[in-house]
């Protein structure tokens, strides 16, 4: 059930995650496995780099993507006195310096070596055009959605013990609204629920 993936996903965050990864293991277990790009963007949650990264890693097959460090690798190397560098111009040199055989031990290299460097302090991943410094947690509409998540892991809940749980009205509306627009949540005669 969508309840007990939530349930193991507990921690990781961004709950939607683990209802589209359910909703992809129904279609997989329905369809089977996709083995190309546009098969694995079909799947709920699943984009462009994310399908990329299956075909590398899965079916060792060459597909440039970007990611976190990845990214660290090639702004150290490619870009090291630029800003404001987009994904589309760091996946063109992805795709010019990387191999067409082992792509899988390629791709496991960069991630192994960004993580030294980020270790090193050399990260640099405020290069990025799309970086966007997340805000605080401790308040915040996610942990309000974490909070709520929990709870109705347990059981079903109304308005009211949401509102005692997180103290905030205006946290507990935003929070529900998310949740039920990604839907994650539902309600059923003024009762929240996990949804099915």
């Amino acid at each position: 059930t969508l309840a007990d993936v939530v349930r193991q996903w507990q921690g990781l965050g961004y709950n939607r995650r683990a209802k589209m990864l359910h909703e992809a293991a129904k279609l997989i277990v329905r369809d089977g496995t996709p083995r190309d790009m546009p098969g694995l963007m079909a799947l709920p949650g699943i984009g462009a780099n994310t399908a990329a990264a299956i075909m590398n890693y899965a079916y060792n097959v060459p597909v440039a993507f970007v990611e976190t460090n990845i990214r660290t690798v090639y702004f150290y190397h490619f870009f090291a006195n630029q800003s404001e560098v987009s994904d589309k111009e760091l996946r063109a040199v992805v795709e010019r310096t990387m191999p067409h055989e082992n792509s899988r031990e390629w791709f496991w290299a960069l991630m192994d070596y960004g993580v030294y460097l980020k270790a090193q302090g050399a990260g640099g991943l405020t290069k990025s055009r799309h970086y966007r410094k997340q805000s605080r947690f401790h308040g915040s509409v996610r942990q309000a959605r974490g909070r709520i998540v929990a709870m109705l892991l347990e059981g079903s809940a109304d308005i009211e013990q949401l509102r005692g749980a997180i103290g905030s009205d205006e946290l507990v509306e935003l929070a529900l609204q998310g949740l039920q627009r990604d839907g994650l949540v539902g309600v059923t005669l003024g009762r929240y629920h996990l949804t099915k």
